[in-house]
């Protein structure tokens, strides 16, 4: 089997590694896999996702390094697959047609999860909105490169969405550069939080503290802040009786409050529950930075379907800054993107299925196949069981392999086609004649690059008394062609 996977951040190294470890070294069953990734740098989420003052989350990385020593696999990043009309939105990656991976490998893994905010239809990108995801990407040094926010003339920001993103934000805004700094924090982000002039946040949720979805973690987190206090929620909308433990420990935490008592800090934040975004009125040409007006319907949980309905009770609030972090979809134009689910459909084991066609041996695994749902732990079961599809399709009932994961799917009904795009014989040792030129011109990566990244980053942090500094492309291009 000669596997290319799509992607590079957790759920495609966590299905490499099981594959490389369920497969011996030495097995007359010969395997590759050769994983592409449009970004230059392997992890995805966990290097471009995770907050900054969440390194524990990151240890999941040894593992991927383990795998990537493995001389069956192969990284290469600032590679993006897809098609001439739909170029990559990182201008310096490598074009690889799809369809040089079909006819180069036997088997295909897309793991390119979920990588485009979903957007509040009344709040359109502007000035004064903008989505989370840009955010993080600004503070995690994405290659996408999105412009910093203007902190420096921000005082109010309103965040719409109450799961973990959103108190990820809210608590980068709210915590002293000070304490930031020995994390990994690039310097130019923590000389624009230096500047900040933030002094509120509020946070909507469109239903109750009952739904709310960030977890009891997240929230201790923005509790126990040191320059900041939650502004005490009214006691009737805490009134109300948790079903399971999670929604106590959220409840027993919004009825303590703050460690700081509201009133005693500069700076204040808020979780203003039955509140839903109706729309965003700017400030007018001319009144320079200025305050827009954010108009907010009052809601509350229908008992029989669970949604948000409004009261017809209204509110305006003035904001400088509205950040939207409503969850993530699939990008349209990936390959077998499915309208109805925004990302691809799969059957059980992660089969790929277009329309009622399985296309034999391609796959999707992690958020591109689920959704953008469940933390790193869902995305490693997953991965899991759509390695082990791949392996038992394969090799059935080969004694030399043991899989013991139930696969995930959406149990699809109308499958009646098979369509096979993958050449069955491909070279092993073969690689896209367009990655072999961008080798040469130094465009594509490899993890060996990486990891002579990886070491000057720490290098760099080490001296500054953190946990790395990070590079961008240009930096990283430039180190490497120096060797």
């Amino acid at each position: 089997m000669k596997l290319a996977i799509i992607g590079g951040g957790p759920s495609a190294f966590y299905v490499a590694s099981r594959l490389l470890s369920l497969v011996p070294t030495g097995s007359t069953n010969s395997l590759r896999i050769h994983m592409f990734d449009r970004l230059w740098a392997p992890h995805g989420l966990v290097r471009y996702g995770v907050a900054p003052d969440h390194p524990e989350v990151k240890n999941c990385t040894h593992k991927f390094d383990a795998a990537a020593t493995d001389p069956r696999f192969k990284f290469f990043g600032n590679v993006n697959v897809g098609s001439p009309s739909t170029p990559s939105p990182i201008p310096h990656t490598l074009e690889l047609p799809l369809t040089s991976i079909f006819s180069n490998y036997s088997h295909l893994l897309f793991a390119t999860g979920c990588t485009l905010p979903t957007l509040h239809p009344s709040l359109p990108p502007s000035s004064h909105c903008t989505p989370a995801l840009s955010l993080v990407h600004w503070y995690t040094q994405h290659p996408a490169a999105p412009p910093p926010p203007p902190l420096e003339r921000t005082t109010h920001v309103s965040l719409i969405g109450n799961g973990n993103v959103s108190l990820d934000v809210a608590r980068m805004l709210l915590t002293p550069p000070s304490i930031l700094a020995k994390y990994d924090v690039p310097v130019p982000v923590l000389d624009v939080l230096s500047r900040s002039q933030v002094q509120h946040v509020s946070i909507f949720g469109r239903r109750g503290p009952l739904e709310a979805a960030f977890t009891a973690k997240e929230l201790r987190e923005l509790i126990n802040l040191p320059d900041a206090a939650m502004v005490p929620i009214p006691e009737d909308v805490l009134d109300v009786r948790e079903t399971t433990r999670q929604q106590g420990r959220i409840l027993q935490l919004l009825r303590k409050g703050s460690n700081n008592a509201f009133g005693t800090t500069r700076k204040t934040w808020s979780l203003d529950f039955y509140r839903s975004p109706t729309g965003l009125v700017l400030p007018h040409e001319g009144e320079g930075p200025g305050m827009a007006r954010l108009s907010l319907a009052h809601t509350r949980v229908d008992g029989e379907t669970g949604r948000a309905v409004p009261t017809g009770q209204t509110e305006e609030v003035e904001t400088s800054l509205v950040v939207t972090s409503l969850g993530f979809h699939a990008e349209p134009s990936a390959p077998f993107y499915d309208s109805d689910l925004k990302h691809l459909r799969t059957m059980p084991g992660g089969r790929v299925v277009d329309g009622n066609k399985e296309m034999k041996n391609v796959y999707a695994s992690g958020w591109a196949a689920t959704g953008a749902k469940g933390v790193l732990a869902a995305t490693m079961m997953n991965a899991y069981g759509v390695a082990d599809s791949i392996l038992s399709d394969w090799l059935p009932g080969d004694k030399e392999v043991h899989t013991t994961m139930t696969p995930e799917g959406e149990g699809v009904d109308n499958v009646n086609l098979i369509e096979e795009v993958m050449n069955p014989e491909p070279d092993l040792e073969g690689v896209p004649v367009e990655v072999l030129e961008g080798l040469k011109k130094g465009v594509v990566t490899q993890y060996d690059d990486w990891r002579k990244v990886d070491g000057e980053e720490i290098r760099r942090g080490e001296g500054m008394g953190k946990e790395r500094e990070r590079v961008g492309w240009e930096q990283a291009r430039a180190l490497l062609e120096r060797g």
